[in-house]
């Protein structure tokens, strides 16, 4: 583990106490003792610990009990269940109800140590695969961080700085311009926190869930926590926290975030115990902060905490001879992903691009190239596929301008067709254009198979 883990043992006999925490302190672990079951409680409800050696028969209550009251405030300790003797059916008893493993009386030091290698490994493992679960949710295409002009250059100069330090780091710039591809690779480049990345976007998080979506929570916390929640900090221990658009949390929750940015510990929903935050945090936001400060709509005290090291990315108008490498590199990914064999654009679709102001940036031009390669006819993207794709030319500038209606309006009110005769309509114009390729088709207009499947058939087409 990438962090000492913290252990604690409770058992009523003192010479095994002193000699599991004697071992375990010369192997570099922080431990804690309980010689009864009031002292565990006590400390179980102060700490997180990473690894319990739990007694089963204490002189003050039974070790099944306490372990059943401790499985239920916490979702990835693990607990090594210590019998006597002729005890075996307890601790088999306690394995089925979670424990991870058993020592029965006497035990050698040298079992007790790999056991408890062991119990670390599959906690690590555990956080991993949780993290993995919601990694695949979120549709991560890995486009890296890409660019030649001199402001990103300068940027990533300063990445690779920032990533032999544990300072927190404040990315700013206008939606689209690649805040958190950034953010992944100063994770990438990070010398410190190798562990997992995890992303909070702070404007979709309901306020009243807010804390438990960060701080998880444990079972009984609140009204419908029927089972104890690991939360984001959590799952990123040991690597980057990463809160998206940190502009838009709530005042009245600022605060709680300050104290985990600030003293690096938290407290899960409903439980008294403090965790070590042991994570790297980077922000983002379109906003300016420093305005929001002035209006009162965010903390002085937390965006200067968050702004220790600031990375503003510029938008890529400001920027463009980074156009052709970006535009490129998403005709090749897009190329691939669809099997459309591209190898180019024109030379007067790369004018347009470097004419065109790019609102949406990065994310903008990314979106666009992957609509070229759908629509496009030969090996190269022409004008023409511009058209195809939703894009004409201003007839006041000449410039790129997006076409904002599919079909024209007529001026004579009794010709306007019906709304859903110009979806039936465009959705036959876009499967003749993907040659009736129905999963590409949902796929380009957003919605999934079933329902284009159902629209068929509803015009009987299907």
């Amino acid at each position: 583990m990438s962090f000492k883990a913290k252990i604690l043992v409770v058992d009523d006999e003192f010479p095994i106490r002193e000699s599991l925490s004697h071992t375990f302190l010369k192997e570099g672990y922080s431990v804690d003792v309980a010689g009864s079951a009031a002292e565990a409680k006590k400390l179980y409800s102060q700490y997180e610990y990473d690894v319990v050696f739990l007694d089963l028969k204490l002189p003050d209550g039974s070790g099944l009990d306490l372990l059943q009251e401790f499985l239920e405030q916490s979702f990835d300790t693990q607990f090594i269940v210590i019998s006597a003797y002729g005890n075996i059916e307890t601790a088999v008893k306690a394995l089925k109800m979670g424990a991870f493993d058993f020592l029965e009386k006497p035990f050698d030091l040298f079992t007790a140590k790999h056991t408890l290698e062991q119990a670390l490994e599959k906690k690590k493992l555990l956080l991993e695969n949780l993290y993995l679960k919601l990694s695949l949710t979120e549709k991560d295409e890995r486009i890296p961080f890409i660019g030649k002009s001199h402001a990103i250059k300068q940027i990533l100069e300063k990445v690779r700085m920032i990533a032999q330090t544990d300072t927190t780091v404040l990315i700013t710039g206008e939606s689209g311009t690649g805040k958190g591809l950034l953010a992944k690779k100063l994770h990438e480049l990070d010398s410190i926190y190798k562990g997992p990345f995890v992303c909070v976007d702070c404007s979709c998080i309901v306020p009243t869930l807010f804390e438990s979506e960060l701080f998880g929570h444990v079972k009984g916390a609140f009204t419908g926590a029927f089972t104890s929640k690991v939360g984001k900090i959590e799952l990123a221990q040991g690597g980057m926290l990463f809160l998206d658009e940190i502009g838009n949390i709530p005042l009245d929750l600022q605060a709680k975030l300050l104290k985990v940015v600030e003293e690096k510990e938290f407290s899960p929903v409903g439980s008294l115990k403090i965790v070590k935050a042991k994570v790297r945090i980077v922000a983002a936001t379109n906003k300016d902060l420093k305005e929001e400060v002035k209006k009162g709509t965010f903390r002085e005290d937390l965006f200067y905490r968050l702004n220790v090291v600031h990375l503003h990315l510029p938008p890529l108008r400001e920027r463009k001879e980074d156009i052709p490498l970006l535009a490129q590199y998403f005709l090749n990914y897009y190329s691939k992903k669809h099997q459309k064999p591209l190898k180019g654009f024109s030379q007067r679709v790369m004018e347009l691009f470097f004419n065109y102001d790019w609102p949406g940036n990065v994310r903008e031009l990314k979106h666009l190239v992957e609509r070229l390669v759908i629509f496009s006819k030969d090996r190269e993207i022409t004008e023409k596929d511009l058209y195809f794709a939703g894009f004409e030319l201003s007839k006041r500038d000449g410039t790129l301008e997006e076409i904002s209606v599919p079909f024209p309006i007529p001026k004579d009110k009794t010709k306007i067709l019906p709304l859903e005769e110009v979806e039936r309509i465009y959705i036959l114009k876009v499967l003749d254009l993907l040659k009736w390729n129905k999963s590409l088709t949902a796929q380009v207009l957003g919605i999934d198979r079933k329902t284009l499947r159902d629209k068929l058939k509803k015009w009987n087409l299907s």
